[in-house]
């Protein structure tokens, strides 16, 4: 959701690329809750940040404490941004429970993501 949030809301500012130590899935509610705004997520992929290992970036941001931890230290000299959200995808609950959790994350790290921005 972060991919696409800083994309849409910043992406003529900013290359972004997103990626994470243990890649899964684009779970079926992120996109659900980012086309609510108006933004398509469906094409996104879950990546593993050894991908970009041969990439520079001038800012690495994380969004977990497990991903803070587990950064590969090949990002060099990147400014490194840290801020923890619930992993949406983690919690259980009804599907009506689950949609508000990641509407929740979604608002938050769209928050977020417009003060670093």
């Amino acid at each position: 959701m972060a991919e696409g949030l800083l994309r849409h809301d910043a992406g003529q500012r900013f290359d972004v690329e997103s990626a994470g130590t243990k890649p899964g899935i684009v779970r079926p509610e992120a996109i659900a809750v980012m086309k609510e705004l108006d933004i398509d997520i469906s094409g996104h992929r879950s990546k593993h940040v050894d991908e970009f290992e041969e990439q520079r970036f001038e800012y690495v941001i994380t969004v977990c404490d497990n991903a803070k931890e587990a950064c590969p230290v090949f990002f060099g000299t990147a400014k490194r941004l840290h801020h923890t959200f619930d992993d949406p995808a983690a919690l259980d609950g009804s599907e009506e429970e689950r949609m508000a959790i990641f509407r929740r994350v979604r608002d938050q790290l769209r928050n977020y993501l417009k003060t670093f921005a």
